[in-house]
């Protein structure tokens, strides 16, 4: 089975990155989505292994210890990471598997796994991301000002990602993202196991084998 590849999506607040992965995991089947580990307590409606792997901060900074995380941070007194088990274990079945995480953590896994693909999500521009964060409804201008200050920040590293999506129209933004994802199966760096078969094959037949 030919393994996954790993994804890492980031953005600005108000990107429509969740809206973007859910419809992407609803119409084809061949995605999974890295689930955290965290030390804080579930909450009502929450699942062990669909929500989070929950985690006492004894068990986590043992992870931590064993090198068992791709990255992790500390959030509100507590414990956040992706673990490396589930990560590779739905790579060796195939699956694509996204990572939805900021550039700190973007950073940590390229170092870790340099074959992770890196992707910013961003509306077309400034007026439609604050178009957007007002049209949820659920923040203040003081925090959505606060989530604008931040996205002037992340925009001075948006050139460390590998590619760069514009989410205008979801289901154009839905369809670029997947064939993106899939065009990465057929990369040299991917293929040199069959590049060196097709070499070999190729060397064996000129000389008359």
């Amino acid at each position: 089975m030919e393994k996954g590849v790993l994804i890492i999506l980031s953005g600005f607040s108000g990107a429509g990155k969740d809206t973007v992965i859910k419809k992407l995991m609803s119409k084809y089947d061949n995605y999974a989505l890295s689930i955290s580990a965290t030390t804080r307590a579930p909450r009502v409606g929450e699942t062990e292994g669909v929500s989070y792997f929950y985690k006492t901060v004894e068990e986590f900074e043992q992870m931590i210890k064993e090198d068992k995380l791709y990255e992790y941070a500390q959030f509100v007194g507590n414990y956040y990471g992706t673990p490396k088990d589930y990560v590779n274990e739905q790579l060796e079945l195939g699956k694509d598997v996204i990572l939805e995480i900021e550039l700190q953590g973007a950073r940590i896994v390229k170092e870790k796994n340099p074959e992770v693909v890196t992707i910013f999500v961003t509306p077309p521009d400034a007026k439609s991301l604050k178009e957007r964060l007002i049209g949820r409804g659920t923040e203040d201008m003081a925090t959505i000002n606060a989530r604008l200050r931040r996205a002037t920040e992340e925009a001075q590293y948006m050139d460390e990602y590998d590619y760069l999506l514009i989410n205008d129209d979801l289901d154009i933004c839905v369809e670029e993202l997947h064939t993106l994802i899939k065009s990465q199966h057929f990369s040299v760096n991917r293929n040199i196991k069959k590049i060196n078969h097709i070499r070999e094959g190729v060397k064996a037949f000129s000389e008359g084998e």
